[in-house]
């Protein structure tokens, strides 16, 4: 099995790239995540890979650490999940923010990843818990989840800032913290707008 590619980078997308490696190009897909710490084509990269195979085809995944590797190899695992919508997971969350929510049984953060409902963000959070059962004291000083009343303003709002170019990462902490802080749900219009100010000024 493939676990590790260096090579040089001919062409790259959104989810996946073409690694060329010893005269042989690699089609690899990869998360946001990882996509985002790519350079230009023509330098060098060097990925973690998971290799998944079938009886019609072996796929590679691309990481671009190993923490980012280990999540997509628990996430498969359950019921649901297969590769295509573990990358789509993991370019929606980061590794830590998606250990944080599934150590405070966040799954409103959770469904807020495109093609998350309520019942796979449940089963996330109570299966990957079991994984990872120290995630439960973690839970201690973790910002509490939102309500479920505010999952498709999350949504939304996230998804809004990711069109204007904003990273998935970024939009939801600044989201998230703008929801925590309101007494009741703001309109859409007027968290953007907020989230607009505060990230332009992180830059």
């Amino acid at each position: 099995m493939i676990a590790w590619l260096k090579g040089t980078l001919i062409e790259k997308r959104v989810d996946e790239i073409i690694l060329n490696v010893g005269g042989v190009g690699y089609r690899i897909h990869v998360p946001l995540s990882t996509y985002y710490t790519l350079p230009e084509n023509g330098n060098e990269v060097a990925l973690r890979v998971y290799t998944h195979v079938r009886e019609d085809q072996i796929s590679l995944y691309g990481f671009a650490d190993e923490m980012e590797r280990e999540w997509f190899q628990h996430l498969i695992r359950i019921s649901g999940i297969g590769p295509r919508l573990a990358i789509n997971i993991l370019s929606g969350i980061s590794s830590e923010d998606l250990k944080l929510a599934i150590a405070s049984g966040d799954a409103t953060r959770l469904q807020a990843i495109p093609g998350i409902g309520k019942k796979m963000a449940a089963r996330m959070v109570v299966e990957l818990r079991e994984l990872y059962p120290s995630l439960t004291g973690e839970a201690q000083g973790v910002s509490a989840p939102l309500p479920e009343s505010s999952a498709t303003l999350f949504t939304d709002a996230v998804s809004a800032l990711m069109n204007l170019g904003f990273k998935p990462q970024e939009s939801s902490k600044t989201v998230r913290k703008i929801l925590s802080d309101s007494p009741e749900n703001p309109m859409l219009k007027d968290v953007i707008k907020v989230a607009l100010k505060s990230l332009q000024r992180s830059k």
